[in-house]
This record gives structure tokens, sequence and C-alpha cells, in this order.
């Protein structure tokens, strides 16, 4: 049976049922209410090419070349495989699944339920229209053919594919993936690449802290934008290995030459980690700051924000 790793060596991430023993000892994570303010914003999808619209969570939704682009849609109320248990959404998805437009890619960077929910990839299968075309790791092809989408291209790392005008490009992250008690790592995980004249972007995807960063520098150069990860990084102990922090998240923004990024997995779910919901973006002002980066260079959005970019 294969199994998949990481590019690189790195420490074994720890027990999971440790964490979650010292977070319940410890009350955690704890939620000030005086603390970040989330909002959301009405979001404008079609209203500029390229653009960038952030759902929620690692959910993005990219308008490039005409064409519309989802990553990792998870609309659904739990990030879980129980319906009432597990972490749950405290900002709802915006804009919803039913208002989205016509979506015609999907990016999966892994199987782990806050990036892959069965619900959402379901009810986009029957999408007015025709179902997206799905872009999935290798070993997640049956996955989705047992729910019955068949519309599906599996890629390994550094492979590509053109679709309707856009190269997608599967590559490296650190992490693992795991749906059930016996399918540890095997199916793969990942970030994405999509080029189109008008815009170069990079999707993080799920990701700890590795030379994979520099490897995707030295295939690609560098990106117009790129979405990156900022939180789920406490404790550091458990989470290092598979999630940056957002002094790491600069650090990810230089290894690949983003000319902007934007900080994504954050304020959506509760119960992911131990840190408060709110405090990824204030860390990452502080890092910014640190590194001599302008707020534009390295931002966050409302939930539903769109942002129109700048053209080549």
């Amino acid at each position: 049976m294969r199994r998949f790793r990481n590019s690189y060596p790195h420490p074994d991430k720890g027990s999971f049922w440790r964490w979650k023993f010292q977070q319940l000892l410890a009350g955690l994570p704890n939620d000030p209410a005086d603390g970040y303010r989330f909002e959301t914003a009405e979001p404008d999808p079609a209203g500029g090419n390229p653009s960038i619209t952030w759902v929620g969570h690692a959910t993005v939704l990219l308008r490039v070349g005409g064409r519309y682009v989802l990553t990792d849609p998870q609309f659904s109320e739990r990030a879980s495989p129980v319906r009432m248990v597990g972490p749950r959404r405290v900002v709802p998805p915006v804009p919803a699944l039913e208002r989205l437009p016509h979506i015609d890619a999907v990016l999966i960077s892994h199987n782990h339920y806050d990036h892959l929910d069965r619900a959402s990839v379901k009810r986009l299968a029957g999408q007015a229209g025709g179902p997206p075309r799905y872009f999935v790791p290798l070993g997640l092809k049956d996955w989705f053919a047992r729910l019955g989408i068949d519309n599906v291209a599996e890629l390994d790392w550094w492979q590509k594919l053109d679709h309707q005008g856009l190269e997608l490009h599967f590559v490296p992250a650190q992490h693992w993936s795991q749906r059930t008690l016996r399918d540890r790592n095997l199916s793969l995980w990942g970030g994405w690449v999509v080029r189109h004249p008008t815009l170069s972007f990079y999707f993080a995807g799920d990701t700890g802290y590795s030379k994979d960063f520099a490897d995707i520098r030295a295939r690609f150069g560098g990106f117009d934008l790129a979405a990156i990860p900022i939180g789920a990084y406490a404790p550091r102990w458990f989470m290092q290995v598979q999630h940056v922090n957002p002094a790491e998240a600069v650090q990810v923004h230089r290894d690949v030459n983003a000319r902007q990024s934007v900080g994504i997995h954050w304020g959506t779910f509760a119960g992911l980690t131990d840190e408060s919901l709110y405090e990824p973006p204030l860390a990452l002002a502080e890092e910014r700051k640190k590194a001599g980066l302008a707020d534009e260079d390295f931002f966050v959005m409302q939930h539903g924000e769109t942002r129109v970019l700048a053209r080549r």
C-alpha cells in the first residue's frame, strides 16, 4: 500500500490526543469578545478580471481569464465527519454556495475536513450549467468517484494540466492527509499554481515551513499574488510541522517571491487551534512590520471581500 511522505525530513508532529487533552485542561481556544472584529463584505465576484474573493478559511474564489477557480470549497457548518461535533463555523461563507458564479475549476489541496467537504463538492457538481472540473492530488480520484463525480483530474507534485486557457500546476507542501482511522497518507497533499498571461497565482494550501517554497520559486520565478495560511499554528510543539505561523508565512511570501500575498486559513472555524480566532491578523501585522513590508504587500481580507488585481 503506497503511503506518501514529505519532500524533506522533519520531526514527528506529536500526538493529536495529547494536544486535545491539554487544550481541554487549559480551556482553549479562548476568544475574548473584545478582540478582532469579524466583518463581512458584499462580494462582487464579477467586478473585475483578474480578482480574488475570500469566502472564508482556505476557500478562495479567483477570477482570471474570464474563468472562475475555487480553492478547497468548504461551505458547511462543521469541518468534521460528524454533523454535531467538531470545529464549527463562526462566520458564514460569503458568498454562499448558491450565490457563486458558475465555477469552471475546483482545486483541492488535500483531504482534511476543513479543506475537502463532501457536501460542498457534491453541491458544486450539481451547479447550473454543468459541473466544474475538479483537480485533486494523487489518491483522491476514487473518493470523488464514490460520490458519483467523474469529472476529476488527479495530479502528482510538479504535474501540469491546461484547462480553459489556464495552466494548473500541483506543487509540494509539508503536510499530511487523513479522513479515517485507516487512510493516513494514502492520498497526496500540496498547493496549486495558476498561470495566465494576466496573472500568476500561488495557493499554498495547508503547510508547515520547509525548503519546498524555495523549490517552487526556482520553478516559477515568482508570483503576482500568493494565498498563504496564517492561522492554526498553536501550540507550536504540535502545529509547527504542519502549519506555518505568521512569521513563517512572511518568510514563505519572500521565499516564493510574491509581489503580494493574502492571509488565509484563519478566523472561520472555532476549535481548529489554540490561538484565538482574531490573533493571526494581529500577529501578521507585527511580523510584516518587522520584515519592513507595507500593509498591501501581505494583507488580510474581510469574509466575502473582493479585490481587483492589477493587470500585468
